[in-house]
């Protein structure tokens, strides 16, 4: 079994809104050794109904890491989709009356050993990167997606224009989460994990994330992220968060 060095960082800003409700973290649990979670949520409904969707999910998430082990939840699989279910419950019943619908993103990543598994609901994304090449990326449950897949590319286009933000599947929506989840058994040295918004993802291309990741740090990609996020929005940036989790060759002891 392959060991490796791994590194983590976070970043997270406002934007242009008036309140951030993007939330972000990393997280290690004695009941989980070798193991390491992150987490990207980005809350919708109303003026505070977002920002406490979004903190509900990583308030669930972090005290599940923290107290079920992988096989009180019959493995990583179960320990990700009762992370999702028990957020979008505490989401729904946390709904204020005098808000409109608050749902979030969900997309969060387990690292431990040479093994990744990752689950999403909405269109914050998860990127993973092989030495500057991308391997997979998370597909948007967006409304134009959907139409795109149903192959009415036309009504998807139309629907980019009007409706970019609306979410076919979220945690906290009236109908359960499409959960989808993946993963990959062979890591290696050079791989890289980004999980992030679409306040940051808008305004980037694919490749660019895979040449930034094959040369940086995690710390030094955020920076770069935020900044040039920040740059191209000129003025009219979402909120958005990240996290970015790397593999490297483990130091001779």
């Amino acid at each position: 079994m392959p060991s490796f060095k791994v590194s983590a960082c976070t970043a997270d800003h406002i934007g242009d809104r008036s309140e951030q409700q993007d939330r972000v973290a990393v997280l290690t649990s004695p009941r989980h050794p070798q193991g390491l979670l992150a987490v990207v949520s980005d809350g919708m409904g109303g003026r505070t109904g977002g920002r406490m969707a979004a903190d509900q999910v990583i308030s669930t998430v972090t005290n599940l890491f923290r107290d079920m082990s992988e096989g009180d939840a019959g493995g990583l699989r179960g320990l990700l989709k009762t992370m999702a279910d028990e957020a979008h419950t505490v989401i729904r019943l946390s709904a204020l009356s005098s808000e409109k619908e608050p749902h979030a993103t969900f997309v969060a990543l387990i690292v431990r050993r040479d093994y990744a598994i990752w689950a999403h609901a909405g269109d914050s994304r998860l990127y993973h990167i092989r030495n500057g090449r991308l391997l997979h990326r998370t597909e948007d449950q967006t409304y134009a997606a959907y139409l795109r897949a149903a192959g009415r590319e036309q009504q998807a286009l139309e629907a980019d224009r009007k409706y970019r933000h609306m979410l076919v599947s979220a945690l906290g929506l009236a109908r359960p989460p499409d959960l989808v989840i993946n993963e990959a058994s062979d890591l290696q040295p050079g791989d890289a994990f980004l999980l992030c918004s679409d306040g940051l993802w808008a305004h980037f291309a694919d490749i660019e994330f895979g040449e930034m990741l094959a040369v940086l740090t995690p710390r030094e990609a955020s920076g770069e992220l935020v900044r040039l996020a920040r740059q191209r929005a000129q003025g009219r940036g979402d909120n958005l968060s990240l996290a970015i989790v790397r593999l490297d060759v483990a130091e001779a002891a």
